[in-house]
């Protein structure tokens, strides 16, 4: 039988009464136990949180969009089956596009919300006062917000153009300063533009004061037709609203008129002619398409009709008279 020396069997019991001390200090259990746990606890929070909150937003945009392909908002005309439906396509893209967009962005708030959150329990849970933190970070967006004024300006103007549907990708839009064109993309900082030239505008959001958009649910494709004042104005409006008339059932345009056409009578008198207004509500974006058409068939029936247009043959030339001090003119 063995026996331990008095002194060894001494020094154990110093060092588990040591160990039990150490474990029993409300301190050390906290830093070891609790304040681990607790954090471990805000992370998982934190993550299960942010993943439930993304799904969420993420499942309502799909919802959203489901239930708008469900629900077409045009109801087909029998003789532009075809035409209401690639308008229909066209919305429905446009829509989904822009609640992916905003569906984006929110995610990235709820990531943003619920980190930041996270972030500041677990400083107060190591013991950190989070108050100044929170002041100092409130100088410092203050201040941000200063310096980057343009940038928050920017993403403030494309949430609330996303959000109230001022334009979308495809759209035919007129933002001033030479900017007119067709939309090729869209974010919250910026929208670009290409032109009838090609040239691609880069155009920031905050920047944009006015908007004209051409593809809004209709267009409008107007012709102003000048006359020459020795015409019959009665005679002349009849050629030209039954050339109107007849270029709407074109094969070429008749799939884009939305209403027959309007000839609004004489708009316009002048020392040298007088015109008349054609108006006809078309597609979006196929009133140029309408317009072309329009003119030519007007043109067209205004010659054979005898209608003439100002100044149609005659041309007056100055020349020197046999002086050579004077100018006689010439009509050709």
């Amino acid at each position: 039988m063995t026996f331990l020396p008095l002194y060894a069997a001494a020094d154990t019991t110093t060092a588990a009464d040591s160990i039990s001390r150490w474990w029993q200090d409300d301190t050390v259990r906290s830093w070891v136990v609790a304040k681990p746990l607790g954090i471990l606890l805000i992370l998982c929070v934190a993550v299960i949180g942010s993943w439930l909150l993304r799904r969420l937003i993420t499942k309502l945009a799909d919802n959203s969009i489901k239930q708008g392909r469900l629900t077409s908002p045009l109801t087909p005309r029998k003789q532009h089956k075809e035409t209401d439906k690639a308008l229909a396509r066209t919305q429905e893209a446009r829509r989904t596009s822009r609640i992916q967009t905003l569906a984006g962005v929110g995610r990235s708030a709820v990531a943003i919300f619920v980190w930041v959150w996270a972030a500041l329990a677990v400083l107060d849970k190591l013991g950190v006062n989070v108050a100044p933190l929170v002041a100092s970070a409130g100088v410092v967006g203050v201040a941000l917000g200063f310096g980057a004024q343009a940038l928050v300006k920017d993403f403030l103007s494309g949430i609330f153009m996303l959000m109230e549907d001022q334009y979308g990708i495809g759209d035919t839009i007129d933002l001033g300063n030479g900017v007119f064109g067709d939309v090729e993309s869209i974010s919250l900082r910026i929208t670009t533009v290409r032109d009838i030239d090609g040239a691609l505008w880069y155009v920031r959001n905050g920047e944009i004061m006015q908007v004209a958009n051409h593809s809004d649910r209709y267009s409008v494709a107007r012709v102003q037709v000048p006359i020459a004042l020795s015409n019959d104005p009665t005679h002349a409006l009849h050629v030209i609203t039954a050339a109107a008339a007849d270029a709407a059932h074109d094969a070429d345009i008749r799939d884009f008129i939305l209403a027959k056409p309007t000839v609004n009578g004489m708009s316009g008198l002048e020392v040298d002619h007088m015109s008349y207004r054609v108006s006809v509500k078309t597609l979006p974006g196929k009133q140029w398409d309408v317009q072309r058409a329009l003119q030519a068939a007007i043109l067209t029936a205004m010659q054979a009709e005898g209608v003439s247009t100002p100044y149609p043959r005659r041309m007056a030339i100055f020349d020197l008279d046999e002086s050579g001090t004077g100018l006689t003119r010439k009509e050709e």
